[in-house]
């Protein structure tokens, strides 16, 4: 083990400097020093890719920063005539270089108002590299700046809407996008005729889709979807009363909320106030929500399926417990078997040993046997 051990440090090991006698290149001499930089050809090679590794970093950060300050900047006017408290006071709160988040509050109907960046790793050249890598891999994969405004209704409004599940999205994010929102397994997918064919319409019943688009007689959301400055940073639109991931627990109703969720491509800084029409249009879209007239058919049976759902979740929560309870029985019989044969002279502890060896021999036979 010893040997096997000084051979592999021994490989590990460069080999020793050699002082070359007929150098004959460019060198700087100061008294008994003297530096010869042809000897250090590997070493530069080595610090010129760290020092393009550090600017890259240096620069990828700038870019991400640059995009979401600018697009903060640009709509920060927008967020302060709808807000009483539009943003915290040092503006976006970074966490990473890759990850900002912006919180308001203060506006009838809206509770808060959730901003998150969530932009490209463009300061780590290794990530970039292997996004590039998957792309190439997978054609559907396309990675973006992704911006999120998660538009948290107030209680007073989220008691006045129906409870529904809704989203118009386009359809590039189908690949993946009940993977990551257990809400829109809720809906079925379907085409409409006045929004572009890039966009589908995720629903639980058509019903739905018709108020929606006629709820607010002051907004056109299909004109809205269709505009194509819009449709170039637009990714999705939902309405949902069911949380994003699947809980453990059927919710109480105190625990459950509405949120209305815009899902935007991050526009480049000299473009950021492009999206400024469609953030505002949110609002208006949100006040028009109560003005949904659907129909008791329509409300009887989402009502049913989201009882069906609570309940197939209690029931599954009840048999994990049960599961958990009888693996916790099996593990305390078992520490308790161990205990007492501890206790045991070594003659008898081995005739145990011996019995335990011969039982789970004939067990493994007997499945043998079974499946010849």
């Amino acid at each position: 083990m010893a040997s096997l051990l000084v051979k592999i440090l021994g490989a590990m090991t460069p080999p020793p400097f050699v002082q070359p006698t007929d150098y004959d290149g460019w060198e700087v001499k100061w008294k008994f020093l003297v530096f010869r930089p042809g000897l250090f050809q590997s070493q530069a090679y080595l610090l010129a890719g760290l020092l393009a590794y550090v600017a890259i970093a240096i620069y990828g950060k700038y870019v991400n920063f640059k995009r979401a300050n600018s697009w903060y900047n640009a709509h920060l006017t927008l967020l302060q005539d709808q807000f009483s408290s539009p943003t915290s006071a040092s503006g976006l709160i970074a966490d990473g270089y890759t990850d900002l988040f912006n919180f308001s509050t203060g506006r009838r109907a809206i509770a808060s108002l959730h901003t998150v960046f969530s932009l490209r790793p463009r300061q780590d050249p290794l990530q970039l590299i292997y996004h590039f890598g998957w792309q190439m891999y997978d054609l559907r994969y396309n990675p973006y700046d992704e911006l999120t405004l998660d538009f948290k209704l107030d209680t007073e409004m989220a008691a006045s809407i129906p409870d529904y599940v809704w989203a118009v999205l386009a359809k590039d994010e189908f690949t993946n996008i009940k993977d990551k929102r257990w809400d829109l397994t809720f809906t079925r997918t379907a085409d409409h005729a006045s929004l572009p064919a890039s966009l589908s319409v995720m629903t639980e019943w058509a019903d739905v889709t018709d108020n929606l688009f006629k709820a607010t007689p002051t907004l056109s959301l299909t004109k809205l979807l269709s505009d194509p400055v819009n449709l170039k940073y637009f990714k999705s639109l939902s309405v949902t009363d069911q949380p994003r991931e699947r809980p453990a627990v059927p919710l109480t109703p105190a625990e459950r909320e509405k949120h209305v969720i815009l899902c935007l491509a991050v526009p480049p800084a000299n473009k950021a106030a492009e999206t400024i029409p469609l953030v505002s249009a949110m609002f208006t879209f949100i006040d028009g929500l109560t003005k949904m007239n659907l129909r008791p058919e329509t409300r009887s049976k989402m009502k049913k399926v989201r009882e069906d759902v609570d309940k197939e979740i209690r029931e599954e929560a009840v048999k994990e417990k049960k599961e958990e309870a009888a693996e916790d029985k099996k593990v305390a019989r078992r520490k308790a078997e161990l205990e007492r044969v501890s206790r045991l002279s070594a003659a008898e502890q081995k005739k145990i040993i011996e019995r335990d060896r011969k039982r789970a021999l004939k067990r493994s036979q007997g499945k043998v046997v079974r499946k010849s």
